[in-house]
């Protein structure tokens, strides 16, 4: 079974200036730091199973931004935030956490 992790995070301060592609790419190395159990798709160039719910335009700020990651093994959210938390730069922090699971097919 999968566990997909829905979370809302603030941009603000000096991070307003990440643009949406460096965004990814910083969550991309922050969960890998954290030691989540990622579940990667399939294929030539696996890659984790990361996605927002929309791309913030560089240079502005917001306190609501939501995003997805599809987990392989259980944790718990609180977990989740404190571990992701502590890997993400000052200017990104992570507001709520919800758990969702999901079959695989």
């Amino acid at each position: 079974m999968d566990y997909r992790i829905e979370f809302v995070f603030a941009k603000t301060g000096a991070m307003r200036f990440i643009s949406h592609l460096d965004l990814m790419r910083l969550f991309m190395r922050a969960l890998r730091r954290a030691d989540m159990p990622l579940r990667l798709s399939e294929g030539f160039s696996p890659h984790p199973k990361l996605s927002f719910k929309r791309a913030l335009k560089l240079g502005v700020e917001s306190e609501g931004e939501e995003a997805a990651i599809i987990l392989r093994e259980f944790v718990k959210p609180e977990d989740f935030l404190s571990r992701l938390q502590h890997e993400l730069p000052e200017g990104i922090s992570i507001r709520k956490v919800e758990l969702k699971c999901q079959k695989r097919f």
